[in-house]
């Protein structure tokens, strides 16, 4: 079968939240708008993230500490970051990139360039939220980084000043108000930092179904398929189908995640893609009271308090698309959590594996491909939700031929 769609339709492949985002957008605009993914609306990574609205997250991950903690976190294979051995010679050229991206002034350009999309999010976001009617959503509650040692706290001191150029608020913290901010924490912490401008949703899977119920509203369509190939000509790009069919659009947006690298090699161009493969655990929402998120950043996992559970997860393995999840990783997260909070109560917990698209810089890939009509909105990394609403708003601006709401340049895929 071949459904030809007329030279109006943007056809978005990828249903996650930066793909629902986009879609609504260009509804709002007057795009007919087709999005296609293999499972549903919401269901891959973009159901099981730690529900973070990051919006103060300015720092590439190579100034977060990580080329100074490799060797260590490495030693672990249970910790913060895993890499299979057998998995290294196909890393190696991305960890090349990374560890070039952690030079000063590859650092400061990605800095600026995360600090304006990041601005750029939280008013889009606003945006969006009201009006998909979803602003109940939202949790305005702060965020709580914990450091369990003098030293811990010392090495952290670079990074918030670095977020001082940006307006960005926080506070040090210890004794009486670190114990009132989170009642019930392990006395091995010895400092934190709350941020009160950091933001949660109260279920990301949730709120992607929602946007998507205020897009389809507008009419935005769904088709359940797995694109396989994808080719772009003068006369609009073609999609073929696992199931033997094919797609045509006058305009098509590549948002498929960790995926979205193997479409872009079809149509010509290498990006140097990896996949973060997340875990977590979600326990039911009476495992103890939370009162925001926790961060644990020496360990690598957050504790966030969702309207349906409790989610404890994050870390880093990076491992591909093919290897079976080893949840080893969320149980040993889990442990973890049992002793940083005495009286968890750990039963009766779903275990999840997401896979995070990412680039070496830390900024995703947002803009046109060579190929014509072609958009490419993916590589977010840990920041998918965060920034999906600016992602949506970006492509919108790029189909409409208007001036993006941001500079764009650092986020071009031919900067690799």
């Amino acid at each position: 079968m071949n459904a030809a769609l007329s030279s109006d339709d943007v056809v978005i492949v990828g249903a996650g939240i930066v793909g629902i985002c986009i879609a609504a957008h260009l509804v709002e605009a007057g795009h007919a708008v087709t999005v296609i993914d293999r499972t549903g609306i919401s269901e891959e990574t973009s159901s099981g993230n730690a529900a973070a609205f990051a919006f103060s997250d300015v720092l590439p991950l190579a100034q977060k500490g990580m080329m100074r903690n490799l060797p260590r976190w490495l030693a672990d294979p249970l910790g913060p970051l895993s890499v299979p051995p057998t998995y290294l010679p196909h890393l190696a050229p991305w960890l090349w990139r990374f560890w070039r991206a952690g030079a000063a002034k590859n650092r400061e350009a990605s800095l600026v360039a995360q600090a304006a999309m990041m601005r750029l999010a939280e008013a889009e976001w606003a945006g969006l939220m009201d009006r998909s009617g979803t602003a109940t959503m939202l949790r305005e509650d702060g965020s709580l980084e914990l450091y369990e040692s003098e030293a811990e706290f010392a090495a952290s001191l670079p990074g918030w000043v670095a977020r001082d150029r940006f307006g960005i608020v926080y506070r040090h913290v210890e004794g009486a108000e670190l114990a009132g901010l989170q009642p019930g924490l392990a006395p091995r912490f010895v400092k934190g930092t709350f941020v009160p401008g950091w933001k949660t949703v109260a279920d990301p899977k949730l709120l992607g179904k929602a946007v998507w119920a205020y897009a389809e509203k507008k009419g935005a369509r769904f088709e359940r398929g797995e694109v396989v190939r994808a080719e772009a000509g003068a006369s609009g790009a073609t999609l073929h189908l696992a199931d033997g069919s094919s797609r045509k659009a006058a305009k098509l947006v590549i948002a498929a995640g960790a995926w979205s690298h193997l479409l872009a090699g079809q149509l010509g161009e290498a990006i140097p893609l990896e996949t973060e493969r997340g875990y977590n655990t979600t326990l039911p929402a009476d495992a103890f009271d939370v009162k925001r998120q926790l961060t644990f950043s020496g360990h690598g996992f957050v504790i966030t308090p969702l309207s349906t559970g409790l989610r404890i997860g994050g870390a880093v393995e990076l491992a591909g698309l093919k290897r079976p999840p080893n949840y080893a990783r969320s149980r040993a997260m889990l442990e973890k959590a049992k002793r940083f909070l005495p009286g968890l109560k750990a039963e009766g917990g779903r275990e999840w594996m997401g896979f995070r698209p990412s680039l070496p810089d830390s900024l995703p890939v947002i803009g046109a491909a060579r190929a014509p009509g072609v958009f490419y909105a993916f590589g977010h990394g840990h920041l998918g939700l965060t920034q999906a609403a600016a992602t949506g708003r970006l492509i919108r601006d790029l189909i409409a031929c208007q001036a993006p709401a941001i500079d764009i340049r650092p986020f071009r895929a031919q900067r690799f």
